[in-house]
């Protein structure tokens, strides 16, 4: 497999740059990109909704034998506030093999992966269909100044295509001397939800039982302790299924009983970090994020109100989470429910082969798998234009790397190595597309 240097030094360059969310400052990471793409010859335009929020697009035109196929992927990043780094966060430092900083993993380190895809595919006189490749802001806040807007305002931008690939799929997972990578072809979809308790009030001096306070310690107990029923939708089903046949016992006895909805909790338990992820994966989830009740420190508040993160599995509505969630909490705390982006659409296989065969040639032996992102991505607006994403940024992370307690989180880091596979592998993809 041929090194790429080139994906390497970009993903160091958009490190270095700053482009937290909030505020987001985008824009820096566009113009760098604008820069690299204006030098190959290859025309962009920026978008913006508000100022220094820019969208990139760009259009590189083919040859005409297949449709046009989009790359999207995001440059804002989450905070490294009150997190304890070993290397600067924005200092792009290459050590040990390793390149450091927010947003190695997410994602700048697939934004060039793209980018490095679209280069080359112009070297060499453009891909089977026109290349689209949409640098997107604000992902990292719900996309309303990126994806979103884009779709919106711009949909003209994506006439006429039917596939693309983002974020969130093709990362290696090692699991009884295998080699697993997920390839994303749905999410779950965001269900915000806001739980308020009320009870009597009064001076902070009067001891108090069973007020607000009191309930609100009882809810975050019970949501600490308690699951939503087990559900075992068709991509998670072919994901359990692809796992279960590559392996060997007693690995393939844990991962087959998965599959049984009675057994699938207490089997979790037994599967260490993969069952954290598998567990988002079987369950609608929900988790309390934000507490408000109280404004002084004498006063007991008659009122707490808590905000809850619930995330429903594809085929699922609010009024399941409801239902779910009332069944574990009971009828006490008064419930509102937002949804978050629009309903995923039936799931999409057609290019699953294409993308497992550039796997299996990279990486001899290995087993893609068909895989639901247990998070939210850009795909969700994208797809209101009939676009169907493929999470394929492919890394072939050694087996004692974990990236993914990175993510988000102190010390974010990826092999060079692995960029450089991943970079082979989005090239191949956009050069055998043919929808």
């Amino acid at each position: 497999m041929p090194e790429s240097p080139f994906v390497v030094e970009l993903t160091r360059d958009l490190i270095q740059l700053d482009t937290t969310n909030p505020p987001g400052h985008e824009d820096i990471a566009v113009e760098l990109i604008e820069r690299v793409l204006d030098e190959a010859g290859i025309s962009s335009q920026r978008y913006e909704n508000a100022r220094g929020r820019s969208n990139l697009v760009a259009r590189l035109k083919g040859r005409g034998e297949a449709p046009p196929f989009l790359l999207q992927g995001h440059v804002d990043v989450v905070t490294t506030v009150n997190q304890e780094w070993a290397h600067k966060p924005f200092g792009g430092e290459i050590v040990e093999g390793y390149l450091w900083g927010r947003g190695a993993l997410d994602m700048k380190g697939g934004v060039a992966m793209m980018v490095n895809a679209v280069l080359q595919a112009k070297a060499k006189g453009g891909a089977p269909g026109d290349l689209i490749l949409a640098v997107l802001a604000d992902e990292e806040a719900g996309g309303n100044q990126g994806a979103k807007f884009l779709v919106d305002k711009h949909p003209d931008l994506f006439k006429g295509i039917k596939h693309g690939i983002g974020e969130s799929g093709g990362v290696v997972q090692h699991l009884g001397g295998k080699r697993f990578y997920p390839i994303m072809v749905s999410e779950k979809r965001g269900c915000q939800i806001l739980a308020t308790l009320r009870g009597p009030g009064g001076h902070g001096s009067i001891p108090a039982h069973g007020g607000a306070m009191a309930k609100l310690g009882a809810l975050l107990t019970t949501l600490d302790t308690a699951h939503l029923p087990v559900h075992i939708t068709p991509p998670v089903r072919l994901l359990l299924e692809g796992m279960r046949d590559a392996l060997d016992e007693p690995w393939k006895q844990r991962i087959g009983s998965l599959l049984d909805p009675n057994l699938a909790d207490a089997t979790l338990s037994e599967l260490g970090p993969l069952g954290r992820n598998l567990d988002a994966a079987l369950h609608n989830t929900v988790n309390a994020t934000i507490v408000s009740g109280g404004l002084k420190v004498n006063v007991i508040p008659s009122e707490v109100s808590i905000q809850l993160d619930g995330r429903l599995l594809p085929g699922f509505g609010p009024e399941d989470m409801l239902s779910e969630l009332r069944a574990v909490i009971g009828p006490d705390p008064e419930l509102e429910v937002q949804l978050v982006g629009p309903a995923q659409p039936e799931v999409d296989l057609s290019q699953f082969d294409l993308l497992a065969s550039i796997l299996r040639e990279a990486d001899p032996g290995s087993v893609p798998v068909p895989f639901l992102v247990t998070g939210g991505t850009d795909a969700r607006h994208f797809a209101r234009l009939g676009i169907r994403t493929y999470g394929f940024l492919p890394l072939n992370n050694p087996p004692d790397f974990n990236g993914s307690t990175t993510i988000h989180a102190a010390d974010e880091r990826v092999p060079v190595s692995a960029l450089e596979f991943g970079a082979h592998c989005v090239y191949e993809a956009v050069m055998r597309y043919r929808g």
